[in-house]
């Protein structure tokens, strides 16, 4: 089982789509038993908070459910529980790394690195712009389980 944890400042918008994004794609291609997806936060500023609306109302127009999501925090505990920590920014990494103690097993990343695309997933937080999050955080998802599936096939 590929075990990924998506990681955002508040884990209201852009972690929790991507989450609920891959979870809708990995079920779609009946694989969701090969996969354990969440999403928390680097931050405690929105800890217990439901999905943001803006992030809730692009699930909604894709009728994937966050039901029942609620922001929680990452922990250092964590790196062992999961092979890969996803950011959708660099400080989201910088943040990651700082709690973890450093990155020995390379599992921290962002997310549209899998897309070849080396910047961030702006924050609609600042930006109000959920539609061009969710275009990053889909191109990003898609591309990282392609390349999963690759790696899962070469096993």
């Amino acid at each position: 089982m590929i075990k990924i944890m998506f990681v955002c400042h508040g884990n209201i918008c852009r972690s929790p789509m991507a989450e609920f994004l891959l979870k809708d794609l990995v079920e779609k291609k009946g694989d969701s038993a090969n996969f354990l997806i969440k999403s928390s936060a680097t931050s405690s500023e929105e800890l217990g908070n439901p999905v943001h609306n803006g992030t809730r109302g692009v699930l909604d127009r894709l009728n994937i459910s966050c039901a029942g999501k609620r922001a929680v925090k990452l922990s250092a505990k964590d790196y062992d529980s999961y092979d890969y920590f996803i950011g959708m920014d660099g400080a989201n990494v910088s943040n990651m790394k700082r709690l973890f103690g450093g990155d020995a097993k390379g599992k921290v990343s962002m997310l549209l690195d899998y897309a070849g695309e080396s910047r961030d997933v702006a924050d609609p937080w600042w930006t109000g712009d959920f539609e061009q999050t969710y275009l990053d955080v889909k191109k990003g998802v898609e591309s990282l389980y392609e390349q999963l599936k690759k790696v899962a096939n070469k096993k």
